[in-house]
């Protein structure tokens, strides 16, 4: 019974094969030209025009090289399949009009042309400026060397430098297209510019399709930097816990079982205990003296100091086996972080934009106030503080002695470092971008 359904549904997809494999070649076509604008400024990819080291070339040229064999798989297979389905059924293009759909059709025709063209337009300037890659120079020397000799080398680099040159003069050519008025070299101000940029974009049958495409692409990317933001965050908390509980726990409470292990780690810790036991037999003694407590005679205040001690050393035993535990489940913790930036470096790209978008898209005063609240938080004059309290954790959270001169030292040096950079960056880097943003800093902070 559902024979000819799965026919229709079969000869359907079929028929379809050619816009499929038309709308893939498309899309990696549309991804190489997002890798050249978003790190090679519009350019081809090439070392050339990015300023990346040798591992990042490693993977723009790997990314390069997937996209354009899938572009050209997929355009061999649109070529076949449409050759295929125009031999098997010349009538797979006649349909049959109403006459009060005849303008709408016609129209539908006209756009889905177009679409068809501007798509094949843009993947014959994506191959034509790659071109080379696949007819390098000594790939054509070597081939042409034993038959033709020299001369025929000589020949072969000619043409291909003539058509490097051709397709990088096309290519320079679709981004001159692509670029708005405003972005070119003018007399007139570049506010008027824009204002005729934004008109004749404004205008253009495809900028609805235009804006919807970009539009689903901010928010692609928006979505993987915020999930990968959410697993650098809860990746290591779930990496800590585990290695704590499951893994350094067992075996850490397995050799500080007996009581030869030490109960303290530092002098520090140690103090700490005394003092406890000492507040607690001086305030029992108080209670007693105030007739809070029922009198008691030295025998049972004697008794309850030594549970208490027992108490105190027990949750000591325990603080430092935790210390001990945490400096494992820390770098267990570090690992999976370092591990998540080292095998997802494009969603540390997609992180690293989206960041820089999200700050450098606030107001100039919004700007201007997180600089100042993360500079009087962290080198500002109350500082310090913060800074003693924080190495004071750090060092109680391993298990270490708090050291006071360690602690002085970094206080009068770390900060000072921190306030060099933050000045640097904003004049190397803000006073470029954001001047006026700048401007409201000297003006808020004075």
């Amino acid at each position: 019974m559902q024979t000819p359904g799965f026919f229709r549904n079969a000869q359907q997809w079929f028929f379809r094969t050619p816009e499929r494999a038309l709308n893939q070649a498309y899309e990696a076509a549309q991804m190489i030209e997002a890798i050249e604008r978003e790190y090679f400024g519009g350019n081809p990819i090439s070392a050339r025009y990015g300023n990346y080291g040798d591992s990042a070339m490693d993977y723009f040229q790997a990314e390069l090289k997937k996209y354009l064999n899938l572009i050209k798989v997929r355009m061999a297979e649109f070529r076949t399949s449409r050759t295929v389905i125009r031999a098997s059924d010349p009538r797979v293009m006649e349909v049959d009009i109403s006459p009060s759909e005849a303008d709408e059709m016609a129209v539908n025709v006209v756009d889905r042309q177009a679409v068809l063209f501007r798509k094949l337009r843009l993947i014959d300037a994506v191959l034509a400026r790659y071109a080379s890659l696949d007819d390098s120079p000594a790939r054509v020397i070597t081939l042409t060397e034993g038959a033709n000799g020299s001369l025929a080398a000589a020949q072969s680099t000619q043409v291909l430098r003539a058509k490097a040159e051709q397709s990088q003069d096309q290519a320079n050519a679709s981004k001159d297209n692509r670029e708005g008025l405003s972005e070119r070299v003018n007399v007139l101000p570049r506010s008027i510019l824009r204002t005729v940029d934004r008109i004749r974009q404004d205008l253009d049958p495809n900028a609805e399709e235009e804006v919807m495409r970009e539009f689903r692409t901010s928010k692609g990317r928006t979505t993987a930097a915020i999930r990968f933001l959410l697993l650098l965050i809860i990746v290591p908390l779930l990496t800590h816990q585990f290695t704590k509980t499951f893994l350094v726990g067992s075996v850490v409470d397995h050799f500080r079982q007996g009581r030869q292990a030490d109960v303290f780690l530092n002098i520090e810790m140690e103090e700490e205990a005394l003092h406890e036991l000492q507040r607690f037999e001086e305030r029992l003694r108080f209670e007693v003296l105030i007739g809070k407590a029922p009198p008691l005679s030295e025998l049972n205040i004697e008794r309850q100091v030594r549970e208490k001690a027992t108490e105190i050393e027990e949750e000591y035993r325990q603080t430092s086996a935790n210390a001990i535990k945490n400096i494992f489940a820390d770098l267990a913790a570090v690992a999976a972080f370092m591990l998540l930036l080292i095998t997802r470096k494009q969603d540390v790209a997609n992180l690293k934009a989206f960041m820089d978008e999200m700050i450098y898209g606030l107001s100039d005063s919004a700007k201007a106030f997180i600089i100042i609240l993360f500079t009087d938080i962290f080198v500002g004059f109350h500082s310090p503080h913060g800074w003693e309290v924080l190495l004071e954790g750090f060092s109680r959270h391993f298990g270490f002695p708090a050291n006071r001169e360690f602690i002085f030292l970094f206080i009068a040096t770390f900060p000072v470092v921190l306030n060099t950079v933050f000045k640097y960056w904003i004049f190397r880097y803000l006073n470029r971008i954001s001047p006026s943003a700048v401007a409201t800093y000297k003006n808020m902070n004075e």
